[in-house]
This record gives C-alpha cells, structure tokens and sequence, in this order.
C-alpha cells in the first residue's frame, strides 16, 4: 500500500508540474525607461492646464498636439487608456480575466489586426501615421515616467495600436456587437429572406430587436435664431466613465489645428467639438449596417460550406486567448476562427452564419477626423466627409458662416434593392454578397433647411427639420436600412418647435433641458396600461394609480410625481438598452410603490430625493430621466431609495457665431478632468454646475489661455 501511495505521489506532482508548466504565462517585462522615453525627443508639446484642469495642447506640428494629449489624457485616465489598448490588441483577458475572453475572441473573429497588416503601410496616409506615432511616443513617455502604474507587458504603445483602436470600435457604435451576441445565443430565430422573384417576398418567424445608443444635436440658422446667431448644441449620451467616455482637451498648432471637443481614451484628435469656422455634433445612427448569412455546412466535412452549388473550404485559424487565472499563470485557450466568402463565421447553438458589415477592413477612420479636425467651413467639412471612412453616426454640424446641416452618415452597402435585408439571407449565393458601398452622394443629406433648424435624436432621418423640406422615404431605396424609428425625445422636440417660430438661445436651451415625456413615448403607453388595470380590490394601489393618474410626465427635480411615473417606467423604456423583458405595467407600478414606500415611507418624495449624480461621497439632485431630453440614466434601482445616473447627458457644449463671425462658447461635463484621481479638486469640480444645468465657459484665446494656467509644462522637456 505504501508503494501505491507513494507511486500516486509522484504520479500527482509530475501532472501538477505538468500542469504549471502548461500554465505558465509570464507576461514580459516593459522595455526600460530609457527606450521609452527616446521617441519623445521628437516632439515638443506645451501644456496648460487652466482653473478646472482641462489641457490646452499646443505644438508648432499637429504631431506635437497630439504627442502632448496622450501624456495630458494619461495624466488624467491611464488606467482606461491601457484597458483600451490591451482590448484592442485581443489580450484583455491576461489581464481582466475570463469575462474579457470574449472581447479577445470578438478581436480575432473581426480581424482587426489582419487589416492593420495588409493595408496600414500602403493606406495609411503619411501626415495620418505621423499623428497616431506622435500619440503613441506620449503614452510610451508617461509609461517611462510611472513604470509602477504601467500594465506589465503592455508597453511599448505603438502606432498600430491607435489605428486598430478605430477598426475595432467604430462598427460597435451601430450594434455590430449586438448583431454578435444574438448569434452566440440559444434562442437566435432565423429569419431567412427569400428570392423576390419567387412566390413570397419574406419568412419571418420572430422580429429581431435593436439596442439604440442615445444622444442629441441641434443646429440653428441665424435666419431662425432672431439674433442674428448661429448656434450649435453637442449633446452626445455616453457613460460618465471608461472606454467611451467623454475627456475634454483643446488642441492647436502652427500648421492650423485649433479645436477643443470630446476624445474617447487612446484617440489623438478629437471627436466632436469645434474650432474657429465650424463645430459638429454627433448622435449614434441606428441603420441596417450588417446582413447576416445562413449557411449550409458540408454533412461530411465540417470544414466546407456551400456556395453557388459548390463545397467552399472555410478560411480557418485560430485564436489562443490567455486567460488570467492568479499571478503569472493564465489558462491558454485555443478557439477556432472562421471566414467564408461573406466574412467572419460565427458557430452558433442554433446554426453556422456568417456576417458582412459596414466597417469591415476599413483603416481611414483617423484619417477622416483628422480632415474634420483641420476642417474650415462647409466645403472642407464635406470634403472631408466625402471619404466615408466611418461606418455610422450622424452628424449635425453649423458653421461660422451661418450655415447648418443633417448627415445620416455611413458606409452603405451596395444591395441588391430587389431583396429584403432586413432579415437574415440564403449563405448559398454569391450574388448577394454586396461588393464596397453606395457613393457618398447617395448618403442622406438635409443642408441649410427652409425652417433654419436641424437635430437629432437618434431617430429617423426623414424627421430631421421642424420644417416642410425633410427627407422622404421614397427618395432612398429601402436596402439602404434606413432607419425608421423615433425616440420620446425626437417626439418631445416636434412637440416644443413649429417651423416658423424665433429660436433663440433662450428657447433652444428650453427644447435641450426639457424633462417631460411625449405624447406616444413608451412612458404614456406603461402609464395609461396601469391605470387601465383594475385595482378596485386593492384600495392600496388604486389610491397609488389615482395619484399616478395626476402626473403630466415631467421628470423635474421638484415633482412629486415623477419618482413613482419614473420608477413604473424604468424598465420599458430601458430595456432596449438592458435587453432583459420588462415587467408588465401592473407589475412594474406594483415595485415601484413597493420601492418607494421601503425607502421613503410615501410614494410621494421629491423626484431630486431618487434621482442623483453621485461622484466621491457627494450627490446633488437631478432633472431628468431615461430618453427625456435631459438624458439620465441610472445604473441600477439601489436598495437605499437613491437612482445613481452612470449614463446619459455627459460633455455638453453650446457654440454661438454672430453676424460677425465672433465665437462663444459654454460647455460642462458631469464630473471634472481628473477621471481617476479622486484627491484632485478637478474629480468633481463641474459637477455641482452640470447638476443645476450650469456652464463654465472655455478658454479658447491663447492669451486668455495663459492667464487662466494653474499649470504649464513640456512633457519629456522641463
């Protein structure tokens, strides 16, 4: 028996040995400091931080400004700007663990880095290049000045890494991820177009579902405004923090770049904003940008699919994710990768499909909102627009000449117009695998409007005036996937505008911070369900609905209604974003006096009692709710009677031309400029002003600049 014992022993340490080995994943050691640093010699960036933090980023190159903003932004947020870089690269899991492992597959199953090789050195415009290397050697100096804060095996940053940043993230802003994500699931229903030439148009068994992101924009002609002004109002709905939210920076150079605006974390020019000539806004669009494909796997070969009465072998690598498991071990997971004709295969529970979609092996996305960013006017704006590089989001822009303007922007694709897309397609024929996109002449335009007024609120674009000249369905054809939809805050928005009416700065700031919900909006349809229902054998809850029945659908700070009408319809109008089943009306009317009545002891509190932004122990009250047109989103019903918002209104600004050019401009955004830094006063300096629907004004003359530094350095120089 020993001899067993001892014999299982060894048996046992050889597969532990075995089985550490296996696991073993070190990740490698950051180059020196040294190395890092020595591109920066390159570069010469002047920073100014002024009273409420935010950089001004001055170079005499466009290079040096954005050399200069990735150290300023990594300052302020390196923990994000590392997460971002180490998703892109697929590699998110060795840090983050298993729930980062589909993230890493996502990476590998769309390619991002085999269009980096194949089209970076020959597509990649020189001066483009240039930016994201200036960007990458500011993020290698601060990596070199905090080697304690720097993920090991993370640096050195690289150009690459910048551009594949676009490739991988600018598809998921119309719902590529969720087009994923469905297919991975157990109860995808296919919905197979068919033939249009044979006896039906379509089989629909289940209508899909689809997420929409939020934001709003508005424009104003000086013809509309009874100033003479133009006026511009960007209002893009993000989350208050992480990899898409909302850093405000000002950049300029001697070569023309002067413009201050938005970026996302590992993004070196900015994303919207304004200059001198001309500002934009941006609101996410909600077209048919992917088309997925049923295909029909070889019985006898796994490997092959059909394709025009042929076997087609599948084009078939394979991605080894590396999972953390605890200190340098990670779990090596191999997964397959597979592409057909059409593009990237998924294997699902309920079939094998495959995907083609706006974006796909794109690389001009940073070459495009450089050309915005040196942009002076309408000409060069659609110039630039013109090189329809950015696979979604609309615009609404206004320059310093007065004019104003719409884009459903996106790539399109060249559809067979005879065919239904909107489902899923027959994987079986290469004739409906769409070849490049429809000319940007075919793009959805409405410039300078007869009304004087454009905006958007994620809805259609054929409602995109309050005047008479909008765009009309039967000018477009239908596989453009155009979208269809309206938000209560595009309701809200036709509801407060006439067409005719002076629409001045007072009043455009009335439609923006508007609280209440429409008339048609899914918070009238949740209410009038619940007061439909018969609550005659509780006393309780009918004395609940009467009170109910009294609300007029304003989510104001100081309602005393809008807490139990906010609470009943939470959940419906969020669940496009949460994709879980909302409670039938009585049910949600039923927690939400319940809730109510838990932590407040009355169904009646204040709605600035519920609702709050909260950062660093502080909270402060707020108007506002989900889908109003001042966006509050919370992050989860708490169980201490408060509604924390973790998305919605974010940076904000409104630009202002007169009759003679001369700009103004106010802005906020919910916390401050220093993003992870809770010790700094700039953690949550702006937020008491954006609770109260306040502004701060920004600085955008250099001399004002100067007076206004707290802070002035030359990273890698001083």
């Amino acid at each position: 028996m020993k001899r067993i014992l001892t014999a299982l022993a060894a048996l046992l340490a050889v597969f532990v040995i075995g089985a550490g080995a296996y696991l073993w994943d070190p990740l490698p050691a950051n180059p020196s400091a040294e190395t890092l640093a020595a591109p920066a010699a390159a570069y010469d960036a002047d920073i100014i931080r002024d009273e409420f933090g935010i950089p001004h980023i001055r170079g005499a190159r466009d290079r040096d400004a954005a050399f200069g903003l990735a150290y300023a932004h990594a300052e302020d947020d390196y923990e994000t700007i590392q997460e971002v870089v180490a998703a892109t690269r697929g590699n998110l899991a060795r840090y983050r663990g298993k729930d980062a492992a589909p993230v890493d597959y996502m990476v590998a199953l769309l390619g991002v880095w085999d269009t980096v090789e194949a089209r970076y050195e020959p597509d990649v415009p020189a001066d483009v290049k240039a930016m994201a290397e200036a960007y990458a050697a500011g993020l290698n100096l601060y990596a070199s000045e905090h080697p304690d804060t720097t993920w090991a095996g993370l640096a050195p940053f690289r150009a690459e890494d910048i551009i594949a940043g676009f490739i991988f993230k600018t598809p998921l802003f119309y719902g590529l991820d969720d087009t994923l994500k469905n297919l991975f699931a157990t109860d995808h229903t296919q919905a197979i177009a068919l033939d249009p030439e044979g006896d039906r148009k379509a089989f629909l068994m289940a209508p899909k579902t689809l997420s929409e992101r939020g934001s709003n924009a508005f424009a104003v002609a000086p013809e509309r405004s009874g100033d003479g002004v133009t006026r511009l109002i960007i209002n893009s709905h993000q989350p208050l923090t992480g990899p898409v939210a909302w850093y405000e920076a000002h950049l300029a150079s001697d070569e023309g770049l002067d413009i201050t605006g938005g970026i996302f974390p590992g993004t070196p020019v900015i994303l919207h904003g304004f200059n001198h000539d001309i500002g934009w806004a941006n609101t996410v669009s909600a077209q048919d940008l992917v088309d997925t494909y049923v295909l029909t796997v070889n019985p006898d070969n796994k490997g092959q699919y059909r394709l025009d009465g042929e076997w087609r072998d599948f084009d078939k690598s394979t991605a080894t994710l590396h999972v953390k498991l605890w200190g340098p071990f990670a779990l090596k997971v191999k997964r397959p990768v597979l592409r057909s004709d059409h593009g990237p295969v998924i294997e699902g529970p309920t079939g094998t499909y495959a995907i083609r979609y706006a974006g796909m092996g794109e690389i001009r996305q940073l070459e495009q909102y450089y050309r915005l960013n040196k942009s002076t006017g309408l000409d060069s704006f659609l110039d630039a627009m013109s090189l329809n590089a950015l696979p979604s989001i609309n615009y609404v822009f206004a320059d310093r000449a007065g004019n104003v303007g719409f884009i459903h922007n996106a790539q399109y694709p060249a559809r067979n117009d005879a065919w239904d897309w909107s489902g899923d397609l027959p994987g079986d024929r290469s004739d409906l695998i769409w070849q490049g996109y429809r000319p940007w002449d075919e793009v959805p335009k409405l410039i300078n409007p007869v009304s004087g007024f454009v905006f958007n609120s994620n809805n259609t674009p054929y409602i995109a005036t309050d005047g008479p000249d909008n765009l009309r369905p039967e000018d477009f054809p239908q596989s453009m996937g155009l979208q269809t939809d309206m938000t209560n805050r595009a309701l809200r928005v036709r509801e407060l505008t006439d067409g005719t009416g002076t629409m001045d700065k007072e009043r455009l700031l009335a439609i923006k911070f508007d609280t209440a919900y429409a008339e048609g909006s899914e918070a009238r349809a949740v209410v009038a369900a619940v007061l439909a229902h018969d609550w005659s054998a509780e006393p309780d809850m009918a004395k609940a609905a009467s009170f109910l029945a009294e609300w007029d659908f304003d989510m104001d700070v100081a309602s005393r209604h809008a807490a139990l009408g906010g609470l009943t319809t939470l959940k419906q109008i969020t669940a496009r974003f949460t994709h879980e089943p909302p409670p039938a009306p009585e049910d949600a009317f039923r927690e939400a006096v319940s809730w109510l009545k838990t932590h407040h002891g009355r169904i009646d509190p204040t709605w600035g009692e519920v609702n709050k932004l909260a950062r660093g122990g502080e909270t402060w009250p707020l108007s506002g709710g989900p889908d109003t047109l001042r966006a509050v989103y919370p992050a989860a019903i708490r169980d201490d009677g408060e509604l924390h918002m973790n998305a919605g209104d974010t940076w904000i600004a409104l630009i202002e031309w007169d009759a003679d050019g001369t700009q103004t401009a106010r802005v906020i955004n919910n916390y401050g400029s220093a993003v992870q830094d809770a010790s700094s006063p700039h953690y949550i300096d702006q937020a008491p002003l954006f609770a109260v629907e306040d502004w701060r004004t920004p600085h955008l003359d250099w001399e004002e600049i100067e007076l206004s530094a707290t802070r002035r350095y030359r990273p890698g120089k001083d």
